[in-house]
């Protein structure tokens, strides 16, 4: 392989790199940990602004080697340490149950909201109060999923780089422009500004999805906010939105979890935006 192997969990690298299961540990180091196949060739192909490569290291067993030589060796071209270890190494450093032998180390790539707004977004997805890190990392994935040109964390929102967030974005992470830490009052003002219609998504909306669609007001640029799955979207947040739209229920279910009424909503305006036929089209 050309690599040492790292015979022992106490390696100044594998200290180094489970320390990055703390929050205060990713934010000093502006590192954070992506685990399996999927991550991982995903931060092989990221670049930074500067074309720098995102991944810094990647700790691989011997079998998970030979299973993605092609991951392995693409990680070496982008100058990334690689590191052949036993399975006792990736299950100190791992954050799953059951590793799948390859775990990256990669910078963080969040993006400044600055540059978000002078991408000019069509379709933004806006988490505020979202508390729950599979709930962030999957409604990241269906934003990536529906064409999303971004999506925006705010300061009342889950970290990131939580590695529960990280494996439930299943890749998405290094697709789409990310801003993070951003207050949702600004957030939204900011997307206002830029001329990006903002729909609040609350089961107790006063708008009804359908009826938003069967208007045709939804083919222009949005940005939805989501909010928390158990207490929904507080009623300043609520306030700051042009609609507050909710997810009809046809049936008999309760409600629908956050990150399958993201999914709807974000391919209902997803949709509208390709029919180009919107009422804010026609003007």
């Amino acid at each position: 392989m050309g690599t040492p192997e790292l015979i022992s969990p106490r390696s100044p690298r594998v200290l180094a790199a489970k320390r990055l299961a703390r929050r205060a540990f990713r934010i000093k180091e502006r590192r954070f940990i992506a685990e399996g196949p999927q991550a991982v060739r995903e931060a092989v192909a990221h670049q930074g602004p500067g074309g720098e490569p995102t991944l810094l290291e990647l700790f691989t067993t011997v079998e998970a080697a030979e299973r993605y030589a092609d991951i392995v060796d693409a990680a070496r071209e982008t100058g990334a340490r690689v590191h052949l270890a036993p399975d006792t190494v990736l299950a100190e450093v791992s954050q799953t149950v059951t590793p799948q032998g390859l775990l990256g180390v990669c910078r963080f790539l969040d993006s400044p909201f600055e540059d978000v707004l002078r991408s000019r977004p069509r379709l933004v997805a806006v988490l505020a109060h979202v508390r729950d890190p599979g709930n962030a990392g999957t409604v990241l994935r269906c934003a990536d999923a529906a064409g999303a040109d971004a999506v925006v964390l705010t300061d009342a929102s889950v970290d990131l780089y939580n590695p529960k967030s990280v494996r439930a974005s299943a890749g998405s992470l290094f697709h789409l422009p990310v801003a993070v830490g951003v207050p949702v009052e600004e957030a939204v003002q900011g997307l206002k500004e830029a001329g990006v219609r903002i729909l609040a998504a609350d089961g107790a909306g006063d708008d009804d999805l359908d009826d938003e669609l069967d208007a045709g007001t939804m083919g222009g640029p949005t940005a939805w906010v989501f909010g928390n799955e158990a207490w929904g979207l507080p009623a300043e947040t609520r306030a700051l939105a042009d609609a507050v739209v909710r997810v009809p229920i046809h049936g008999k279910a309760e409600s629908l979890n956050l990150a399958t009424a993201a999914a709807v909503c974000l391919y209902a305006s997803a949709r509208a935006q390709r029919s180009g036929n919107s009422a804010g089209n026609r003007r």
